[in-house]
């Protein structure tokens, strides 16, 4: 037969129970990804992330073996103990991107302004469309 049992928290655990369950809304996430708008003009291709709170020095960007790396960390405030929610995003992140035969690796350029990076890779010459003279004889 089972019988019931009134059961009486200790209070004297009650603080840590709190805690430990607030500290999981207070962790920072270790690996995000930054949302990014690619678009096309005649000339070139472009990449604009969301970095808000991002500095260039927090910023590594690669081209190798046919691809576009972005690298970067989004560092949490050094006061985070006292935050009770935390819904933006910390810690390391990284992107890959495979350039396609039209990009001009030698000559991509990025520029950070107002917490958006973007990226501009020129298209080489020999694909960007020209226009033929027609000649009448």
């Amino acid at each position: 037969m089972n019988a019931l049992v009134n059961w009486v928290p200790d209070l004297n655990y009650l603080p840590d129970t709190m805690d430990r369950f607030f500290q999981a809304f207070r962790t920072p996430v270790a690996d995000w990804t930054p949302r990014a708008d690619i678009f096309e003009t005649e000339n070139e291709l472009a990449l604009e992330f969301d970095l808000p709170g991002i500095q260039q020095k927090d910023l590594e960007i690669v081209v190798e073996k046919g691809a576009l790396v972005l690298k970067g960390e989004r560092k949490a405030p050094a006061n985070m103990e006292q935050y009770r929610r935390v819904e933006r995003n910390y810690g390391s992140f990284t992107r890959v991107f495979t350039l396609p035969e039209v990009v001009d690796a030698e000559k991509i350029s990025a520029n950070l302004s107002n917490g958006v990076l973007t990226l501009r890779l020129p298209k080489r010459e020999e694909v960007k469309p020209r226009q033929i003279q027609v000649k009448v004889a």
